[in-house]
């Protein structure tokens, strides 16, 4: 079932939201919600292929974690 929700935009985005649907050839309403699947989906989401990359570099990510919590860093400007 669907579920309707309200988003206050000052009207430059609400422009930009208006322009792309319009390209798309999609409602604004539409358009806001295929951005933000699609973002969600392929930006905040990591696959199992993704997870696994980062897997292979446990120990060295928290060797570093280690080194900064003793404070074997420098800041090289």
């Amino acid at each position: 079932m669907s579920k309707t929700i309200t988003v206050r935009v000052d009207e430059t985005v609400y422009n930009i939201f208006k322009k792309a649907a319009e390209g798309q050839k999609r409602t604004i309403s539409n358009y806001i919600e295929y951005a933000t699947l699609n973002y969600t989906v392929n930006e905040t989401i990591v696959d199992d292929l993704e997870m696994n990359e980062i897997l292979e570099y446990k120990n060295e990510i928290n060797k570093g974690l280690a080194d900064i919590s003793a404070g074997r860093y420098k800041i090289i400007d």
